[in-house]
């Protein structure tokens, strides 16, 4: 299988929410919550006028010309906030496509981006229960907050060491 990693067109920024709701953590055994979810103010935060803020980056992968996954970041305020110079990143890959690197390579590709466009480092929220922690902190995410259920980690960014993503 073939993975393409190449920017998201804006003519793709309304998918990103399919994405949005495949980023919702759903813990094993637990039923996915209504589509509708997605429309809540705190989740729109992550893909309304997506394009318009300087933190709006956003990578696709594609499988045989199809998008099967995507990595986005942007600047607010969200689960995994830290501060106004800081993006917060949202990565889903379509079920049946985890578990083949996709992700990984994502990730990879968008901390360089952001590192080439000057960030000193990205965050994220994500449940405690998300087997995706692992991926995060083989990559140099730390837990920086966190509370019952919930940790907030981030990376710093060095353009020096680009070669370690």
């Amino acid at each position: 299988m073939e993975v393409t990693i190449r920017e998201l067109r804006k003519d793709e920024y309304p998918q990103l929410t399919d994405f949005l709701y495949e980023a919702i953590f759903v813990p094993p055994g637990t039923p996915k919550p209504e589509r509708e979810v997605i429309h809540e103010p705190e989740l729109q935060v992550y893909v309304e006028n997506f394009g318009t803020g300087i933190a709006d980056f956003a990578l696709a992968a594609e499988v045989e010309g199809g998008l099967v996954g995507c990595a986005w970041t942007r600047i607010m305020n969200d689960y995994g906030h830290l501060d106004e110079q800081t993006p917060s990143l949202a990565i889903a890959v379509f079920e049946q496509y985890r578990g083949r690197g996709i992700g990984t390579k994502l990730l990879k590709t968008l901390l360089i981006q952001l590192q080439e466009s000057g960030y000193s480092q990205v965050s994220l929220s994500m449940q405690k229960a998300n087997y995706a922690a692992q991926l995060y902190q083989k990559l140099g995410f730390q837990i920086v907050k966190e509370n019952a259920e919930e940790w907030i980690m981030a990376v710093t960014l060095n353009p020096k060491k680009k070669e370690t993503l």
